[in-house]
């Protein structure tokens, strides 16, 4: 009787695979306000859940919105700005 093993190799991620690079960390850092503001908008989703929204839920909803919008257009701005070839802005 012959026993099937799957190569441990293939399938195991090695600790090299496990860590970020500096390039993704970079990336990270440079998107995590919009990331801060989409979970913020999710909370204020995940309250209205159960219960009727009141003037303040929809407010708060209202503002989150709001601030997962700015966070993105900043960041478009961003690289924007940053592909532009001699500095022109």
């Amino acid at each position: 009787m012959n026993i099937i093993l799957p190569a441990q190799d293939l399938f195991t991620a090695t600790a090299i695979d496990l860590e970020p690079t500096a390039a993704e960390l970079d990336a990270i850092e440079v998107e995590m306000p919009v990331i801060s503001a989409e979970v913020e908008l999710l909370d204020a989703q995940i309250m209205m859940l159960d219960r009727l929204p009141n003037e303040v839920d929809a407010r708060r909803l209202r503002r989150a919105r709001n601030r997962v919008l700015d966070a993105r257009r900043d960041l478009a701005n961003r690289a924007a700005g940053t592909s532009l070839p001699g500095g022109i802005a």
